[in-house]
């Protein structure tokens, strides 16, 4: 008696939309761990959500994603992984104890002029009201591929509201009007926190640490197999739009796994992460791209097949998708010393600070210490970006992208007012910049069609998922966007672990009547 073969079970890309459809596989779908196979080109798991380094050479974070409590397939997620530090709870429950134990409300969000700028007015007129309103309430299908530029008068962009608004979520006004709306309907219930940045939530180290690494342990325990380093060259799709099922992937070292229709593959479409390059203390990142793996294979998936959205829209542009950010890494305490002081936030209370008036308009925070979980007790870690890197700084004559670490931190030194033997205390600190070409590629104005749905017509074997398909309301750049997808991706084949409801704010009257306030400055 033969016995068949158990039906398999491919992730393509390793980012965390992979590991929660292979979590859901698992916990919901009852599927056999060591059916699941992760290729990920990358040497660890996680995607975006990264975090890597030691004290002796730098830490380096390429940026960190803002959680919130109406995360909720998030929290699903993360509520039966075991926590790094005390395996007796869950990631979910150790996220909350911690936001409880270190209570944040940003007493210093904006800088000017070396000194701290008003937060509490945002500075908006009726018009740019009038606009914001405009903006809500237009239905998507009429604002279509317009930017935010085309929505607002020049005023508005020079508003503390769009400089705390366009920092925190890295909006820029070329970018998609429809994600702004999204945007403004989904997290409207957080606006009478907003100039504070109250009613998020941090996890208690870097999100590799926090997320990421608990994620992999479980899976790994269980069995599920991790490729690293397997990059995908093709996937191999036979058949049409009435059913086509994928038949092969090739990998670029040249072997070939072959795929049963019963078999099922997850592919992750696009990345924000894929060909970041970096620099150092001493050296600016290379301008010219890394390799881009996930953006070629949507490319050529594109081109052949019907269905696979248009990912020209989003990565045509890394002029208007790229930003650099850096993380520092410090022996000496004098600077988070005197940043307690000056913002009147305690390390880890306050969250970003963006320095309003800067040509690079630059934001950094400093993390809660340790932001590793290997970090010794006596180094400090923090993070910045420039949103606006493009433009010369004020005090370093050129772009941030072609800055070093060291130039990047004379222009912190110069935005903040240090004086020659406050800067000193940057001697030795490790300072590693990051250019990340396609970081807010997914905001790019877009067309019906560009974001492919997860199951695209007559897929038979197969699913897409990520940043890059189309979830209706949702906002991408948030972890929670990358879960429902992977939830949508794994009821679409199993029937299994449908994602769990929006919470929709914007319906939510009492949460409307309190952004209303907040933006009269009622």
């Amino acid at each position: 008696m033969t016995i068949p073969a158990p039906r398999l079970h491919y992730m393509i890309g390793g980012g965390i939309a992979a590991l929660a459809a292979a979590t859901h596989l698992i916990r919901d779908a009852g599927v056999a761990a060591e059916t699941i196979r992760i290729l990920d080109d990358r040497p660890h798991p996680g995607g975006a959500l990264d975090g890597a380094g030691d004290a002796q050479w730098g830490y380096l974070t390429r940026g960190g994603r803002m959680f919130e409590p109406n995360f909720v397939n998030t929290l699903d997620l993360l509520s039966q992984i075991p926590s790094p530090d005390d395996p007796a709870i869950s990631v979910t429950e150790d996220i909350l104890a911690f936001n409880t134990q270190v209570r944040a409300a940003s007493s210093c969000r904006l800088i000017a002029d070396g000194r701290p700028a008003d937060m509490d007015h945002l500075g908006l007129s009726a018009a740019d009201i009038l606009a914001l309103n405009r903006l809500i309430l237009t239905p998507e299908g009429r604002l279509g591929a317009r930017t935010i530029g085309a929505c607002f008068d020049r005023p508005f962009f020079d508003s503390n509201f769009w400089i705390m608004w366009s920092t925190m979520f890295s909006f820029q006004p070329w970018h998609s009007a429809v994600e702004m709306r999204r945007y403004l309907r989904r997290f409207i219930h957080l606006f009478p926190g907003f100039t504070r940045i109250e009613g998020v939530l941090r996890t208690r180290y870097n999100q590799y640490d926090s997320v990421i690494a608990p994620l992999r342990d479980w899976l790994t325990t269980r069995g599920v197999r991790f490729d690293s380093g397997a990059t995908v060259a093709a996937v191999e799709i036979e058949g049409d739009e009435s059913h086509r099922n994928v038949t092969g992937i090739a990998l670029a070292d040249g072997s070939h796994i072959p795929v049963r229709a019963e078999d099922r593959v997850f592919l992750t479409l696009g990345s924000m992460t894929d060909g970041a390059s970096y620099g150092s203390t001493d050296s600016a990142p290379p301008l010219a791209p890394g390799p881009t793996p996930s953006w070629d294979l949507w490319r050529a998936l594109a081109a052949r097949h019907p269905g696979f959205g248009n990912p020209a829209a989003f990565a045509g542009d890394i002029d208007k998708s790229a930003w650099t950010s850096f993380t520092v890494t410090m022996d000496r305490p004098e600077f988070r010393d005197w940043l307690e002081a000056f913002t009147g936030n305690a390390t880890g209370t306050g969250g970003l600070v963006t320095i309003r008036n800067s040509g690079w308009l630059m934001s950094f925070v400093m993390f809660n210490q340790p932001h590793f979980r290997t970090q010794p007790e006596d180094s400090t870690v923090f993070w910045g970006y420039g949103l606006r890197g493009d433009r010369p700084g004020d005090f370093v004559p050129k772009p941030m992208w072609q800055a070093t670490g060291e130039e990047i931190i004379a222009e912190l030194s110069w935005q903040l007012r240090l004086s020659p033997s406050q800067r000193q205390w940057f001697d030795g600190a490790r300072v590693l910049p990051c250019r990340m070409p396609f970081i807010t590629s997914q905001f790019m104005p877009r067309s019906p069609g560009d974001r492919p749905k997860t199951q695209p017509a007559g897929a038979g074997n197969f699913t897409l998922m990520g940043q890059f398909v189309e979830l209706p309301h949702d906002t991408v750049f948030t972890v929670e966007y990358s879960v429902r997808s992977a939830r949508a991706a794994v009821q679409a084949l199993t029937g299994q672990a449908a994602p769990l409801p929006m919470v929709r704010s914007d319906r939510n009257p009492r949460a409307l009547l309190r952004a209303a306030k907040v933006l009269l400055e009622l």
